[in-house]
């Protein structure tokens, strides 16, 4: 059963619309992590009975989060967040190249990096400390022209030295799915082809989970980014791995107490993992009912978007041939002075974002995921992004219209 975060019925309440940012708990997660805290405190790696139940805990939570993402209990490593998991696939990178993994003798040089420019800024800035740092060389961004990468952009710029490939899923501000399956299928034939360095394939799926279908196995990646948080989760996360150490390279990332099969040593935290195991189950016993309401929800508030704002709207999640995410809606509304942050920061009710979260300490510069997929400047400055959730309603959605409604006329007044 889902907790609205604002639950107040009053017509002056606040209303969320920044499930792309973060979600809250859901009501079984909470009981989950309260289990753990009360009865599964002891140290996993303890014996008496508080360890053997953290242990079961988490095994349960192992195999949950598997199952999630079409894998299994032993393809999954459990890690702060989201953001640690692409440093964790780097290391593995460098390895491959060095020789301490599939390396060719005839290829001397940096390995090469191939991401989108539309990716999240843990992957984009890793990859560019990478390069700034002499770890890898010229890191490749495909753009994309339509917010979707290409296919045939992705397969061009693969080099000899190019070790891996790490395109997200599905965009955090746009909503747009990218064709993983396809791009991994391309290049496995590429794997096949004689003499050279394996390419990996890595995914950051955070903004899927709990709203698509996810399986890691018919996607063809070697990893992907599991980001608790964003599926109504604790602020943790998880490594999936096509067969860890076996099947596909992974190396530690620190050094310690041999939890998580050495790969990512240290005290588990029993609770926080309890709570992703349970969130986990619930996507997976019903993710079409998820689906189902938000793509409804969603697309009921661009209808009555279009029908208040008629030409002065303009949609920048809408792209022919791409496939948007059941949650999220980028909008612009057209007119001076109306910049989406000071639409935001006048709304009563509204509560949501110019774009992504970890990008607010930029100021207010339209967002350059937007300016990436060739939405112009005037509009991306005034964009809008709302992210619909599992217990949002239409009644919540006539709200936010009049708000926005309201909001747009008195600064069209003052201006």
């Amino acid at each position: 059963m889902y907790i609205d975060p604002c639950p107040d019925p009053s017509p002056c309440a606040e209303i969320y619309m920044d499930y792309n940012a973060t979600t809250p708990l859901e009501p079984e997660v909470i009981q989950a992590i309260t289990e753990a805290l009360q009865d599964a405190w002891g140290n996993p790696s303890s014996n008496y009975i508080a360890g053997a139940k953290a242990k079961a805990m988490i095994n349960q939570s192992r195999e949950s989060v598997g199952s999630m993402v079409g894998g299994r209990a032993e393809d999954i490593i459990f890690t702060s967040g989201g953001t640690e998991v692409f440093f964790f696939v780097t290391i593995v990178m460098n390895a491959t190249v060095q020789g301490e993994g599939h390396h060719n003798g005839s290829i001397a040089c940096l390995p090469h990096i191939i991401t989108s420019n539309v990716e999240h800024d843990s992957v984009k800035l890793v990859a560019e400390h990478l390069q700034k740092n002499g770890k890898a060389g010229r890191k490749h961004s495909c753009k994309v022209v339509t917010a979707r990468v290409e296919v045939e952009d992705i397969i061009a710029a693969v080099r000899p030295n190019t070790c891996l490939i790490s395109v997200m899923l599905a965009n955090n501000e746009t909503g747009v799915i990218m064709p993983l399956q396809e791009i991994c299928q391309r290049v496995k034939s590429l794997n096949k082809q004689g003499e050279r360095l394996r390419i990996l394939l890595h995914t950051d799926a955070a903004q899927a989970l709990g709203k698509i279908r996810v399986d890691a196995c018919e996607l063809g990646v070697d990893y992907l980014t599991i980001v608790g948080h964003k599926f109504y989760a604790p602020r943790i996360g998880a490594l999936y791995v096509n067969g860890p150490g076996t099947k596909t390279l992974l190396y530690p990332m620190l050094f310690g107490g041999g939890q998580e099969r050495n790969f990512r040593p240290g005290t588990e935290n029993t609770p926080m993992i309890a709570g992703l195991g349970k969130a986990a189950e619930l996507v997976t016993a019903n993710l079409s009912d998820y689906e189902s309401h938000m793509r409804s929800i969603k697309l009921y508030l661009e209808e009555r978007l279009k029908a208040v704002f008629k030409d002065k709207i303009c949609f920048n999640s809408h792209y022919p041939g791409s496939d948007i995410l059941p949650n999220t809606c980028n909008v612009s509304i057209l007119g001076s002075g109306l910049q989406g942050w000071r639409v935001l920061s006048n709304c009563e009710r509204l509560l949501a974002s110019v774009g992504a979260a970890c990008h607010s300490v930029n100021g207010h510069r339209p967002s350059h995921i937007l300016l990436s997929c060739g939405v112009p400047t005037q509009v991306a400055a005034n964009a809008l992004r709302l992210s619909v959730g599992r217990g949002t309603t239409k009644a919540d959605v006539d709200a936010v219209v009049d708000d926005l409604r309201e909001t747009v006329q008195l600064l069209e007044e003052a201006h």
